[in-house]
């Protein structure tokens, strides 16, 4: 149950990565939310999979661009990892 959860939770976070990466405006407390919810997934894997390095990278990758303008294929290429990793959960 927990992991389907969780694996909603990163098909949410990596659909706005996608939106964010499209050029869609979105607020800065979402993606310091989704951000956070991040990278406190990725210390529940303590670090020894590569789910929680993806979780890590993507939260950091949130708070920096909450800040900054990064660039959208990078956003939408980690949108993907984590969409796909959050669709395996449901199997």
């Amino acid at each position: 149950m927990i992991v389907k959860i969780l694996g909603g939770i990163d098909v949410i976070i990596g659909l706005i990565l996608i939106l964010l990466g499209a050029g869609m405006s979105i607020s800065n407390g979402i993606l310091i939310f989704c951000g956070v919810i991040l990278i406190v997934k990725s210390l529940l894997g303590f670090f020894h999979d590569f789910a929680s390095w993806v979780d890590l990278i993507g939260g950091i990758f949130l708070l920096i661009s909450s800040v900054f303008h990064l660039p959208g294929l990078i956003a939408i290429l980690i949108g993907i990892v984590i969409m796909q990793k959050g669709g395996f959960s449901f199997l």
